[in-house]
């Protein structure tokens, strides 16, 4: 590489890095919580757990995380209160096992998340029963209610994509959560068709040889006749969802190739794995069909990666988007161990720069949160520090519902016990897409234009209906404005405003 060439790349990457600190206004800004294979919980009662959970939630409300994706599913097992699936072994130690006493980790998650303005995302697994060459230990487990439903493959149980009683079981227990959680949304990863394993089919002759001809395929399509099954899948999941609560969105977070462009023409500069070819899963389908709200494909590589290089298919993703809400999934220990060019730094700017840039991306998700807890690199004080130094709204999922909600109302600013507080009236309704959920407070100085595009002027969002004001010697005037968004993150108009000297 030429000096000249070099001293150029080097300037561009500084660049990047002071515009990745310019905070958008808009952003999904999300942390995966697992409980799959975590046994931190089982030594813990609930309070202790409680606890463990708000420090986890309070600290990533410091670094700037609006939305969680937890885990609530792991092997067919429930970590809250649920009649169709026992409670989680990674809860209590012993599936079925209630706590005790007995709470819900999943209606605390919401409310406590909701508290500090952070959706919950219920993250479910479809159909891994059990690893390890182990069965579900409680006897009531639907396992051992239906055993012709399920499989083995790769010493794990799974439930078999191919039946339709499968299927109509996790439609069962996605529409009882809907149903009775305030949830914000549906989240499933990459596990539909199990990762293959060399060497070993997977086991689904039976139920391929049962249903193939009656949905149109031939036997050497079995290939085409799995993508279906998945495809038949996720549009009924989407369909259930929002027949239930057309709110609540329904989101994947798929592997992060789709095709490898040897293979087809519609695929990345990419060498590995393939979800259409190897996990049976068509995700652009899914985005062009309308069958999810976001996709959030998992890009864990580093940049610079020689089969899947994380900026190459940050690109191709961007280009593939098909009008949905478009994420990138980070692996937080690769990011910041990775390089960029200025070998100084990680490569944590860059990929937050080409996820502002580029135009049909809007977010970033993290993986695990328990890196940003643990602060891993240093990740989340520079994501406190620079990156996510302002509030974010997510961006409005306008496809569903556009409209923008009512104003506030009866503005004030009021002397009280524990300081100077800005106040306010919701607008009630009846239309749940109109419901005001969340507040934007914004801060002007009094000469100022209004102008509630500038990201720079939005210093807090809450679902509380007052705001405490950072009062000093009331001599300087400032000019507040709280504006109302509902929970497609539509957001209204003009605001109502307020002169206050603090």
């Amino acid at each position: 590489m030429s000096k000249l060439k070099l001293i150029f790349l080097l300037a561009f990457t500084t660049m990047l890095t002071v515009q990745a600190q310019q905070n958008p206004k808009r952003e999904f800004r999300g942390a995966w919580i697992q409980t799959v294979y975590q046994s931190q919980y089982q030594n813990m009662d609930r309070d202790e757990m409680q606890a463990y959970f708000t420090d986890i939630l309070d600290k990533l409300k410091q670094c700037g995380i609006n939305a969680v994706i937890f885990q609530i599913r792991p092997m067919a097992d429930a970590f809250y209160k649920s009649q169709l699936e026992p409670w989680s072994k990674y809860l209590t130690g012993r599936q079925g096992q209630a706590p005790s006493p007995e709470w819900d980790p999943l209606e605390f998650m919401i409310e406590e998340c909701h508290k500090r303005n952070m959706e919950l995302h219920a993250w479910m697994n479809p159909y891994r029963v059990a690893t390890g060459g182990t069965e579900p230990s409680d006897p009531n487990h639907i396992y051992y209610q239906h055993p012709e439903w399920f499989v083995r493959y790769n010493n794990q149980i799974l439930f078999d994509p191919g039946l339709p009683q499968s299927r109509k079981f996790i439609y069962q227990v996605v529409a009882d959560v809907v149903k009775r959680y305030d949830i914000d949304a549906i989240h499933m990863d990459d596990y539909f068709y199990p990762y293959p394993a060399g060497g070993e089919d997977f086991p689904d002759d039976d139920s391929f040889n049962t249903y193939r001809e009656q949905m149109g395929f031939s036997l050497n399509q079995r290939d085409d006749w799995r993508r279906q099954n998945v495809n038949i899948l996720v549009k009924t999941l989407h369909e259930t969802i929002h027949s239930i609560k057309p709110w609540v969105r329904f989101g994947i977070s798929p592997f992060g190739i789709y095709r490898n462009q040897k293979n087809s023409p519609d695929g990345s500069e990419t060498n590995g794995l393939q979800n259409y070819d190897n996990l049976y899963a068509d995700v652009l389908l899914w985005t062009e069909k309308g069958w999810v709200d976001y996709m959030m494909p998992q890009l864990y590589w580093e940049i610079g990666h020689k089969a899947a290089c994380s900026e190459t298919l940050i690109y191709w993703w961007n280009e593939h988007a098909n009008n949905r809400p478009l994420y990138i999934g980070q692996d937080v220990k690769r990011t910041m161990d990775a390089t960029d060019l200025n070998t100084s730094r990680s490569q944590l700017a860059r990929k937050i720069q080409l996820s502002r840039y580029l135009d049909n991306i809007s977010g970033n998700c993290f993986w695990p949160a328990s890196t940003l807890i643990e602060n891993y690199g240093g990740v989340a004080s520079l994501l406190y520090a620079d990156y996510h130094r302002r509030p974010a709204l997510i961006p409005a999922y306008e496809f569903i519902d556009s409209k923008a909600p009512k104003e506030v109302s009866s503005l004030k600013a009021s002397w009280t016990s524990d300081g100077y507080l800005l106040h306010w009236k919701p607008r009630k309704t009846n239309d749940e897409m109109q419901k005001q959920i969340y507040y934007c407070i914004y801060r002007f100085a009094e000469n100022e234009p209004i102008d509630l595009s500038d990201a720079s002027r939005l210093v807090a969002t809450t679902r509380y209906t007052a705001y405490m004001m950072p009062y000093k010697d009331g001599k300087t005037k400032y000019i507040y404005v709280v504006t109302a968004v509902d929970r497609m993150h539509n957001e209204s108009p003009k605001g109502k405003s307020k002169k206050v000297e603090l």
